[in-house]
């Protein structure tokens, strides 16, 4: 025979506590004494108890569910991330809802009002369509990734200086010109620092540079064939020169390095690339690819640790809410490959 599910007068009964007390066990720990705590805690071992989470749900409207937007998979640092997100399960054992949000703001709108229609706890983006100030009035934590955060708390990268490493690095190399392929970066958005940093090296150290911030495109074909035009116009306009090429991110590395394969061959004496992100593709890569390592599991390491640390406050009977966002930014490491010398 099936075992009996255990109740709370069960346990009330087992315990010799009220089930008004059992109650306050589960939905406000922090109400009752440790000695209290620690005796049903023992009791529900004893017991066998199995939690019915749908039940304590509908209870106290708590649902352990994190919402999760990202723009898109395509670009592998999303796909990594939110690799790393949905590991941390085993560490705080909450759930994720994940949607990918790439059709402008009233879309977004609308997957935020489906996550909150599950009584979400917390919200991570990495989404740059709506403001922290429109995030932050949806009145759950929110951390955001790589994005505009003046509202709301954040985890970046600190992306001057990887953009300083990777332009130093190809100017150590005696690279002829330094060239910056990216997308054209609004200014709000932390990675518009790798942009600046890169111009600055440049400048400082009085060598030829480009920027070239033509990358556009809503899918990888897109990317790629925008990659080709970027990559036959340097090529063509550079002939014979040592060009040192620091990519925005892996996945445009990856690209500008299988055309260099497809022309050459090889990768001719004439290139050196650096991407950002630290990817799996960076090493999987036909050459594995020098790269700005953002530690990836290291920011979602920390965006889950400030969520949880928020959503769990609010739990309390007399929560403290932020004086003000908290912004967090994490050191990028070099990691030298073979597509620089």
């Amino acid at each position: 025979m099936a075992k009996k599910q255990v109740t709370f007068a069960d346990i009330a009964e087992y315990t010799h506590f009220s089930k008004t007390t059992i109650s306050r066990y589960f939905n406000h720990p922090d109400s009752l004494t440790l000695e209290n705590q620690e005796k049903i805690s023992q009791a529900l071992e004893d017991l066998g108890y199995k939690k019915n989470k749908l039940a304590k749900v509908l209870a106290n409207g708590k649902s352990e569910f994190i919402g999760i937007i990202v723009p898109n998979l395509y670009l592998h640092y999303y796909s990594e991330m939110l690799t790393q997100l949905l590991s941390s399960y085993r560490d705080y054992h909450y759930k994720f809802l994940v949607f990918v949000s790439d059709n402008g703001p009233d879309e977004e709108e609308q997957y935020i009002e489906e996550l909150m229609s599950y009584q979400i706890e917390g919200l991570i983006v990495l989404s740059h369509t709506l403001s922290s100030e429109k995030l932050a009035s949806y009145q759950i934590p929110v951390i955001a990734i790589e994005r505009e955060a003046e509202h709301i708390c954040s985890v970046t990268t600190d992306n001057y200086m990887g953009a300083l490493q990777a332009a130093s690095l190809l100017i150590r190399d005696h690279c002829d010109v330094l060239i910056h392929i990216n997308a054209d970066v609004p200014k709000i958005i932390p990675a518009y620092n790798r942009i600046r940093a890169f111009e600055d090296t440049c400048k400082e150290h009085h060598v030829p540079y480009e920027l070239n911030l033509n990358v556009c495109g809503d899918s990888y074909q897109e990317l790629f064939s925008q990659m080709k035009i970027i990559f036959a116009d340097i090529d063509e306009k550079y002939p014979g020169q040592k060009k040192g090429v620091f990519l925005a991110n892996d996945t445009y590395a990856n690209m500008f390095l299988n055309l260099i394969f497809q022309k050459y061959g090889c990768l001719p004496d004439t290139y050196e690339l650096v991407g950002f992100d630290n990817s799996p593709i960076a090493s999987e890569a036909i050459l594995p690819i020098t790269t700005i390592g953002q530690q990836i599991d290291v920011i979602a390491h920390t965006s889950m640790e400030l969520l949880v640390q928020q959503m769990e406050e609010r739990k309390k009977r007399k929560p403290v809410p932020l004086a003000e966002p908290i912004h967090k930014q994490i050191t990028p490491i070099l990691i030298r490959r073979e597509t620089t010398n």
